[in-house]
């Protein structure tokens, strides 16, 4: 080989590595490009998934402050109604005690009106107020 094939040979080698050289930074560029346009893509993403997720931590705590605060309201005014009935009963104990002549005879009265009432909430109603209230809960719940 004489020198003029060893400088085109090294022409072709130069012209070859200078076109590989190109085609690899325009691979890269084009992967850069594409980096950078599923960069704010990926952010949106991430960022709508804490935004959700945010938002449905609020939503269960608003549900579950709802319910919690309808129980305890519920249970304060069957707590209100219990002391009532529980004064409303000592009355009538000793009223109809005065009149059956025996303290205790009107307790019994009493006592026995409540067992009779606690037998027909057993087993007429007990079924139907379980029903309501589980459906308030759920209503409470769901909307």
């Amino acid at each position: 080989m004489n020198t003029f094939d060893q400088v085109r040979i090294g022409a072709i080698n130069g012209i070859v590595e200078s076109v590989k050289m190109r085609l690899t930074g325009i691979k890269i560029e084009s992967m850069e490009e594409q980096a950078s346009f599923f960069e704010p893509l990926i952010e949106r993403a991430t960022e709508y998934g804490k935004t959700s997720v945010a938002l449905y931590k609020l939503k269960a705590i608003e549900k579950t402050s709802d319910v919690a605060s309808t129980i305890v309201s519920r249970m304060l005014a069957v707590m209100a109604l219990g002391l009532f009935m529980l004064m409303i009963s000592v009355g009538a104990a000793f009223w109809l005690g005065e009149i059956l002549g025996k303290v205790y005879y009107g307790f019994l009265c009493v006592g026995g009106f409540y067992g009779v009432l606690g037998l027909v909430f057993y087993f007429i109603l007990h079924k139907w107020v379980k029903e309501r209230t589980s459906d308030a809960i759920i209503t409470r719940i769901l909307n």
